[in-house]
């Protein structure tokens, strides 16, 4: 059957691209790294840095996990092969429904790995730190805010991974002023890099009760979590703790004692804030950790060589600087102003279907970089 000619070339065409692929992931010196790690987690004493092994640890699941999901990969493709053989063989056009929707779900896994190769910045592999900030217009652009903050933790459970709230600030009637979350897994830095920016909405109010449009604005920042050992000195003596009693979403024990602290960096005024765990301690430590973050992103994006020498800034969350605009009225449409991508399924984006956009961003970059 001409169908099963078809399909053979193309299977047998992808066989290159899976090669190539192979080299881009650079599996051969991820076996020998995992080789590497797994005798250092042998040794005697390995468990006495309860720290270091802990990243061995983390390390040598990230490589064994790129590694199975292309074996994965080209099982799937050798699976493919031997369908399409068989419905030739067998002349059963039976087979052709399941041929299809099989090389279907091949090319798009097939198109994510290719994609994960364009993330080779330095910070790439790491956590992510999102913070979601509202912008002017009080309780319409509050409930912006959070609808934005599930867009993203449900794309992270999509992807298995694990998200944290760290700082939270109700707003005046309903939605978020302010949030943090961190979002742990492979790469999810270099995933969520490009969703920093303003994103816009334009809807019929549900608290207005004239039913008129309104257009709200919300500012997304995204860091990437920074591992103490990173050669970025912050003193001491230019951090300045706060502790207060802390609110929102961190249920009834955090409201009861001062355990919330914010840490303001006085050379730069740049403040991060954690109030979710239960100790004063734990809150410090992921301050920190936030502030560590945003010091480095601010200096890699501005290429200082200093730390001294960044200021900080405020991104003005208004009309004319978004990124991306999401329209519920008059019709439905989300479309990224920098790469021109568009998704008119409204409710599967804000359910946290924003692969497409991520993809768009990579590999108008890739392109750029070239």
């Amino acid at each position: 059957m001409i169908e099963y000619d078809e399909y053979k070339v193309k299977i047998l065409a992808q066989k290159s691209t899976l090669e190539t692929l192979r080299a881009a992931l650079k599996l051969s010196e991820a076996q020998a790294e995992i080789a590497k790690l797994e005798a250092e987690s042998a040794k005697e004493g390995f468990w006495n840095d309860v720290a270091n092994s802990q990243k061995v640890l983390q390390r040598t699941k990230q490589l064994k996990n790129k590694c199975a999901k292309f074996d994965k990969l080209y099982s799937t493709w050798e699976d493919l092969l031997t369908l399409c053989q068989m419905g030739q063989e067998e002349d059963d056009d039976s087979l052709l429904p399941e041929l299809e929707e099989e090389y279907k779900e091949f090319e798009k896994e097939l198109e994510e790995t290719r994609l994960s190769t364009l993330l080779s910045g330095e910070y790439d592999g790491c956590n992510a730190i999102i913070s979601f900030h509202a912008g002017a217009g009080g309780t319409e652009a509050q409930d912006w805010a959070q609808m934005l903050y599930r867009m993203y933790t449900r794309w992270a459970e999509r992807h298995g991974f694990k998200y944290t709230l760290l700082d939270y600030l109700d707003g005046e009637e309903a939605g978020l002023k302010s949030a943090v979350l961190s979002i742990e897994g492979e790469n999810a830095y270099g995933y969520l890099k490009s969703e920093n920016g303003i994103h816009r909405l334009v809807r019929v109010s549900p608290f207005d009760a004239s039913g008129r449009r309104h257009t709200s604005f919300a500012a997304v920042e995204v860091m990437p979590e920074i591992e103490d050992d990173t050669g970025v000195e912050i003193k001491p003596e230019d951090v300045e703790m706060q502790v207060y009693r802390a609110s929102g979403a961190g249920g009834q024990h955090v409201n009861k004692t001062s355990s919330a602290v914010r840490l303001i960096h006085i050379p730069t005024g740049v403040v991060v804030s954690c109030q979710t765990e239960r100790s004063q301690h734990q809150n410090r430590e992921y301050a920190m950790r936030m502030l560590r973050s945003k010091l480095v992103e601010i200096k890699e994006r501005q290429h200082l060589e200093k730390i001294e020498d960044i200021k900080g800034e405020h991104m003005k969350i208004e009309w004319g600087s978004q990124i991306r605009s999401y329209v519920f009225m008059p019709y439905t449409l989300a479309k990224d102003h920098r790469t021109g991508f568009e998704n008119g399924n409204i409710s599967a984006v804000m359910d946290g279907d924003i692969d497409g956009f991520i993809n768009a961003y990579l590999t108008q970059n890739a392109g750029a970089e070239k």
